[in-house]
């Protein structure tokens, strides 16, 4: 609605002249509508340095070089339909510096007949200065709380959300909004949730601390439901008269992981040494008890007797044969390690191979590249392949395939950091890869200890992966099991290339390796679940130049892809919880944008399950992989668009 025009009042001048002479100490100046200064109060004077005498008679926008918050014309118009206007300016002092103003004119009418304005002044520069310096100090403070790792969360004494930081939003999966002005209770999971405003009364009311001050380890939960462990820090302060309490939160995920896993590696190697001592001492009775059989024998004539005499010979075989395992358990078994090509040696085992697992399973070997030189004692190599290959086929009970790929890898520093046991190194790798009933989470923990079988009563002793992982441990490589219920299983036997000139073949880079690491600046969408891999993969492509969000699970994925519109390539992780695989996923994206370029990994060997072709023009990436055959892989994607 427009302003309706209002008739300023008539002025006498010597109203004005009082008006002034009264609140001279005062920032008032009084000029004509087209700016010229008729009245200077010594106000003005002492606020911009101009004496009155320098001041009457001259333009006062030219004069003070006024700076307008919105242009001129809209101001003079305010002025005519409303009669005063008021806002914030810009004025100059003489000296040349600028003071920040908040000004309110006021027009009126004199006798003659021209319109005058009436105009005080504040100089708010200090004011506009502290503000600023606020500011900064805000934003300082903001891009700090951005890029600590740890999650800020601020609650007031009834536990309302007050802030919530960028990392907490990241670390609970819900934004800012959604849980500000809301109880804290809601990141944890009962019975924390219910008990949760009971402590903060208790301790308002009698001052008893249970968590101010102090770490504490609780547990959290995502907007997903998931919950995780985290250490807790709460701070008290008060402002404004009321209590607020500040607590930062640390995830202790992969910390507990890495703590399992050096706990699982410290209780298997007790356990190895328990059993390779016992599987020693052992073998020491059956050889008496064998012995004996064997010389008893020799003496006895062909009848019943002699019967029993074999069967309790060919019981003794047995026990050896067990033993035999158990100390291949406990890294105690006697090996003859010789130089051989794994390639050759694993592939002429191939036949044996086939007629041990029937026509019902598909098998298949596939050597990727050369130069596999090893130091391995090649009979008990084949008798850790025989043992893998008998669990996947019992795993496909209705046929299957297995899949074997020989080939050469280097695990770098950062991979031996997602896993204590692990030591880099170039290595040849054996990978084998089944169709089968895959494990579950406990029981893939518990695969490789001595006894531990899922077979039925009499149908396995539970020692032929401890078998392999004892072998595989004592020839100085490592063993990794990767598997999912429904998805078949993947061995995965490490050993380390013997070193010489003859068996070195092309070695990682060095030095100036990194400059041979194709680069680039495009933005990329890392999807995994497993934190540690995640964070890897993250500082390995920012170190390339490359622009990385990343994503836990597929769910997340697809919300960043349709917040970004300037991903190029998506880089997912195959098996991967919260109901959307790493294929579901690559199939949703190119729905949102058909140009995106995909690019799979695994830690299973058989290229088939990265999507099975139905992502046309995307590629694999076997784990573990360097930071050039990353590199590469991408760069081979983005320049094919």
């Amino acid at each position: 609605m427009p302003h309706r025009l209002v008739s300023p009042r008539t002025a006498l001048p010597q109203e004005l002249d009082a008006m002034v002479h009264v609140l001279d100490g005062a920032d008032i100046v009084v000029h004509r509508f087209d700016g010229t200064i008729t009245h200077w109060s010594i106000g003005c004077e002492n606020m911009y340095g101009w004496a009155r005498e320098e001041a009457v008679g001259e333009k006062i926008h030219d004069l003070l070089a006024t700076k307008f918050p919105e242009p001129a014309e809209n101001i003079r118009d305010q002025l005519k339909s409303r009669g005063f206007w008021q806002g914030e300016i810009t004025h100059r002092h003489k000296s040349g510096h600028d003071i920040h103003v908040a000004s309110r004119c006021v027009l009126v009418n004199l006798p003659d007949g021209e319109l005058s304005v009436i105009q005080t002044n504040s100089d708010v520069t200090a004011l506009r200065r502290a503000q600023e310096a606020v500011k900064s100090r805000e934003a300082h403070l903001s891009s700090i709380l951005d890029t600590v790792p740890d999650a800020m969360v601020v609650i007031d004494h009834k536990g309302t959300v007050l802030s919530f930081s960028k990392a907490a939003e990241k670390l609970f999966g819900m934004p800012a909004d959604q849980i500000c002005g809301r109880n804290i209770s809601n990141l944890m999971p009962n019975p924390y949730r219910d008990a949760h405003d009971g402590y903060i009364d208790h301790y308002i009311q009698t001052g008893e601390k249970r968590i101010i001050g102090y770490g504490r380890v609780v547990t959290g939960q995502r907007a997903d439901g998931s919950q995780f462990p985290m250490e807790l820090h709460v701070g008290e302060a008060t402002a404004n008269g009321e209590r607020i309490f500040t607590g930062f939160v640390r995830d202790l995920t992969s910390r507990f992981k890495i703590e399992e896993d050096l706990r699982q590696a410290q209780k298997m190697e007790a356990i190895g040494q328990l059993t390779g001592g016992i599987a020693h001492d052992f073998n020491n009775l059956l050889t008496v008890i064998s012995g004996n059989l064997e010389m008893i024998e020799d003496k006895l004539p062909s009848g019943s007797l002699r019967d029993i005499l074999k069967e309790a010979q060919a019981a003794a075989q047995d026990g050896a044969i067990l033993t035999g395992q158990l100390l291949a358990f406990g890294r105690r078994q006697p090996l003859n390690p010789k130089h051989a090509d794994l390639g050759q040696l694993v592939s002429g085992f191939s036949d044996l191979l086939r007629r041990t697992l029937g026509e019902d399973i598909k098998l298949s070997t596939v050597i990727d590249g050369s130069g596999f030189n090893v130091l391995v004692d090649g009979s008990q190599l084949q008798n850790a392949v025989l043992n893998v290959a008998l669990n996947a086929r019992d795993a496909m009970p209705r046929g299957g395939s297995l899949t074997t790929t020989i080939s050469r890898v280097h695990l770098d520093a950062d991979y031996a950091k997602m896993y204590p046991e692990v030591r880099s190194g170039n290595f040849v790798l054996v990978s084998m890869t089944d169709t089968g009933m895959g494990m579950t989470e406990e029981v893939r923990k518990r695969a490789i200890e001595p006894f531990f079988t899922t077979k039925e009563v009499g149908s396995g002793t539970g020692l032929g992966l401890s078998m392999v992982y004892g072998f595989v441990t004592q020839s100085g490589g490592h063993l990794q099991l990767y598997s999912e219920p429904g998805r078949g299983t993947t061995v995965r036997i490490y050993l380390p290339v013997i070193s010489g000139a003859e068996a070195r073949g092309p070695a990682p880079d060095q030095g100036s390796g990194e400059s041979q690491v194709p680069r680039g600046d495009e933005t990329v969408l890392v999807v995994e679940d497993d934190a540690r891999v995640r964070r890897v993969a993250i500082a390995r492509l920012a170190s390339m130049g490359y622009t990385v969000r990343e994503a836990e699970n597929g769910r997340r994925a697809l919300e960043l892809l349709r917040e970004n519109a300037d991903i190029a390539l998506l880089f997912t992780d195959i098996v991967m919880p919260g109901g959307i695989t790493g294929d579901e996923l690559a199939r949703e994206a190119r729905v949102l944008r058909p140009d995106i370029a995909v690019l799979f990994t695994s830690g299973y060997s058989e290229p088939g399950l990265a999507g099975k072709g139905i992502v046309p023009g995307a590629q694999w990436l076997r784990k573990p992989y360097t930071a050039k055959e990353l590199a590469s892989k991408i760069r081979e994607l983005l320049d094919a668009k």
